[in-house]
């Protein structure tokens, strides 16, 4: 983690922990399938300098975050997030989640509009349905009970591109917040969310060797999310993203977060 303000969010569903840095327009930064916010930690200096607050609530079960309560689904999740930016006091912010985490930032902007403008997708499945063969792989990744040398191997497979190195994934992985999340998922049955790009402007930072979430194409993109979603397409990723191109994904979003202000 960077050097950064804690700030712990006493709420009903249990303690929230906050990191707060920078000065500037708010980015939401929210990370993937049972990972935590130390994946952000490599981009985080480059968001800072270009001028961004970052609000970091740390996933529940990881950190000073207590876990889901039982029942809970994507939308208990996306509240989370919203008490985190009004603790903030937040006027607008984007708000980007990595892979699994677009779905939380997109039922965020669904249900609080007023805060958001504008959302970011980074290696997204537009839908939330996934190929079964890519979802053992996702599985395996993050199973920490299995030898390094299987979940490398997943990892191959799910998350990076060839010639990527995917061991920098080997740690970080919180097995039983990965499984919490997807039962949220799996719980989760209203889909009025998906086409948030109806309403608010959308990023959606493709992945070019992503294997679970293949680039659509930008007319495909627009019919799925909505009118206001336009492509940015990395190249050299899969998945991952994040530790594989750093310097393009920060750009991005800066780049992006100043379109949506200087409107």
């Amino acid at each position: 983690m960077t050097t950064a303000t804690t700030r712990m969010l006493d709420l009903p569903s249990g303690p929230l922990e906050v990191f707060l840095e920078g000065q500037g327009h708010a980015l939401v930064l929210l990370p993937s399938l049972g990972r935590g916010q130390e994946d952000f930690d490599g981009i985080a200096p480059m968001l800072l300098a270009g001028g961004l607050r970052l609000i970091r609530p740390e996933p529940r079960g990881i950190g000073r975050s207590a876990p889901l309560a039982d029942g809970a689904t994507l939308f208990d999740m996306a509240r989370d997030v919203i008490a985190a930016m009004e603790a903030d006091g937040v006027r607008t912010a984007l708000v980007a989640g990595h892979a699994a985490g677009n779905w939380v930032a997109r039922i965020t902007a669904h249900l609080r509009p007023d805060l958001v403008q504008g959302v970011a997708m980074l290696a997204a499945v537009t839908g939330t349905t996934v190929d079964p063969s890519i979802s053992a792989a996702i599985a395996g990744s993050f199973d920490t009970s299995l030898p390094d040398d299987v979940r490398l191997a997943h990892l191959r497979r799910g998350y990076f591109a060839p010639g990527s190195d995917a061991s920098v994934w080997l740690p970080g992985w919180h097995t039983e917040v990965a499984r919490a999340q997807r039962r949220a998922r799996e719980r989760t049955t209203d889909t009025s969310w998906l086409r948030v790009a109806n309403h608010k402007p959308l990023l959606y930072l493709a992945a070019a060797q992503d294997a679970i979430a293949a680039p659509p194409a930008e007319d495909e993109l627009k019919a799925t999310l909505g009118p206001l979603a336009q492509r940015v397409v990395v190249d050299g990723a899969g998945h991952a993203l994040l530790p594989e191109q750093p310097d393009a994904v920060a750009s991005a979003l800066i780049a992006y977060a100043r379109t949506l202000w200087d409107q």
